[in-house]
């Protein structure tokens, strides 16, 4: 029997890893934009379509721990790494949407004004962008440190219904 998907405040646990996934590999895409250069469009193209993605889904993962959030069982400790959980996501919402737009616009105001950067300016625009993703990686990992310190050291937990747990099978049952 396959189990029901949890209720939206109980999805933040499957939602999150997706951007994380997603951001983390854009830098191998980045570095390939970089190295193969203006003729290897496609490279650019990926990554933007990995940043965006992933930038869908920071949004998508706020939202589903911002329901959860609302479930969770509170203490003064547990409010305090939420709050610091909660305001990274949204710093890493704006980072995110600013470097997709950036990005953006470095990948398709070349195409629009039929005109490519000299090689020179097509590396260092692409180098510096690297380096500010790679920068801003360092918002994930703050984040899933602190989703991880909720998760492990105080127990916080993603609510199910009570009807998402199957009943024991036969086999399982007590016998007196």
């Amino acid at each position: 029997m396959i189990p029901s998907l949890p209720p939206w405040a109980g999805m933040h646990p499957l939602l999150v890893h997706f951007p994380i996934a997603l951001l983390f590999t854009l830098p191998i895409f980045l570095v390939l934009a970089l190295v193969l250069g203006r003729r290897h469009r496609v490279w650019a193209f990926t990554a933007l379509i990995l940043l965006f993605l992933g930038t869908v889904g920071v949004f998508v993962a706020g939202a589903s721990g911002e329901a959860a959030g609302k479930l969770a069982e509170r203490s003064p400790e547990i409010n305090a790494v939420l709050e610091r959980h909660e305001h990274l996501a949204e710093a890493a919402q704006g980072v995110f949407s600013g470097l997709t737009l950036a990005f953006a616009a470095l990948v398709f105001t070349p195409i629009a004004l039929k005109r490519e950067l000299p090689r020179w300016g097509h590396r260092s625009a692409h180098a510096v962008f690297l380096l500010i993703v790679l920068g801003s990686l360092g918002f994930l990992v703050q984040i899933a440190h602190q989703g991880g310190r909720l998760v492990h050291q105080f127990g916080v937990h993603a609510l199910m219904a009570p009807g998402d747990i199957p009943p024991p099978s036969s086999g399982e049952q007590d016998r007196d």
